[in-house]
């Protein structure tokens, strides 16, 4: 009875002497606990950067400091909800993109393309806005926030790759009327809006009321993206009666290929966007241009274009010259608000 005693004050001993030695190895006496935070690398790329707006700061000033673009001044301006900036004001300014599509929970960002034909001193009609209106509408949205962009910016957001300005509109222009140059061009250049030039390049003859491939070439060099809108202006989808299908097929491709070739051949650029004559379309002609490399095509649908819109089937809004400024900017939907379920 003794033994099996001391064999177990033996047992109980050995194990306390343990578990003192283990806690004495993993704490030693008088050692603190380490309770730092652990440490970060301030050289490793952030999402964000936070900052306090000092005396003459502006959202471009901003925007060239930490984005490398003073364009990008809506960037900065449209996540921290604010117009101005005052001296004091405490900033987050993304340095990726946040609102790619423009989704949220209330609906999704829609762009508003609109088309413009012919322009007049003083005379309007359905497809001939005055300069005094043209100038007005641009006046517009310039006061009202609207942000026209390019057709790449565009076609970057319909393919969800790039963020836009939520209240982003594009300009273009059909056909190919001198008037684009006279009266048109002062008025974007004024503005600093981009626009887009459809042409067919039949009417490229240069003449009283024509567009000549020298004043084409200077609206180039002047910001005027020059794009196809087929060689001879006809109806796509019409053949005629007396033609088989080969030569109605060939003729297809001839509008695409022979104005594209010329528009290569004066201007030393490469065309990717098609603007179908009468806003007619087919599925076979839609497979010629994606044959030829382009990247999208619009119709004359009036309405405006979410993220999700067919690349080849892309919307523009006509905008005629007896228009009033509220029918005008009836056009001009940016945001489509998702139905409640």
């Amino acid at each position: 009875m003794s033994d099996s005693r001391n064999c177990l004050s033996y047992c109980l001993l050995s194990v306390f002497f343990v578990l003192f030695v283990t806690a004495g190895c993993a704490t030693p006496k008088g050692a603190p606990v380490d309770i730092s935070p652990p440490i970060i690398d301030e050289q490793a790329p952030s999402d964000f950067v936070i900052t306090i707006a000092k005396q003459g700061d502006t959202f471009s000033s901003l925007a060239a400091r930490y984005l490398k673009d003073p364009s990008l001044d809506w960037f900065i301006s449209e996540f921290n909800g604010s117009s101005a900036l005052v001296p004091g004001q405490e900033l987050v300014i993304p340095l990726k993109p946040y609102d790619i599509g423009g989704l949220s929970p209330s609906g999704y960002q829609t762009v508003p393309v609109l088309s413009y034909h012919d322009f007049s001193h003083a005379v309007s009609n359905k497809m001939t806005v005055t300069k005094a209106a043209f100038e007005e509408q641009m006046k517009f949205l310039k006061e009202n926030g609207y942000r026209v962009i390019t057709m790449d910016q565009l076609f970057g957001f319909l393919e969800f790759s790039i963020q836009i300005p939520r209240k982003s509109v594009v300009i273009t222009i059909d056909d190919g009327w001198r008037s684009t140059y006279d009266i048109a061009l002062p008025v974007l250049k004024e503005y600093g809006y981009p626009a887009t030039l459809f042409i067919y390049t039949d009417l490229i003859v240069g003449s009283d009321k024509t567009l000549s491939w020298e004043l084409v070439k200077e609206l180039s060099d002047n910001g005027i993206d020059i794009q196809c809108h087929s060689k001879t202006h006809r109806h796509l989808t019409a053949m005629d009666s007396e033609d088989s299908f080969r030569k109605y097929f060939e003729d297809m491709e001839k509008e695409i290929t022979e104005s594209v070739s010329l528009i290569k051949k004066k201007l030393n650029r490469d065309v990717k966007y098609f603007a179908y004559p009468y806003g007619e379309t087919s599925h076979l002609f839609i497979e010629l241009l994606k044959k030829h490399g382009f990247r999208g095509a619009f119709t004359v649908k009036r309405g405006s274009n979410p993220f999700f819109t067919s690349t080849f089937r892309g919307s523009r809004s006509m905008i005629y010259g007896e228009y009033t400024l509220k029918q005008f900017e009836d056009n001009l939907n940016v945001f489509s608000m998702e139905e409640a379920r």
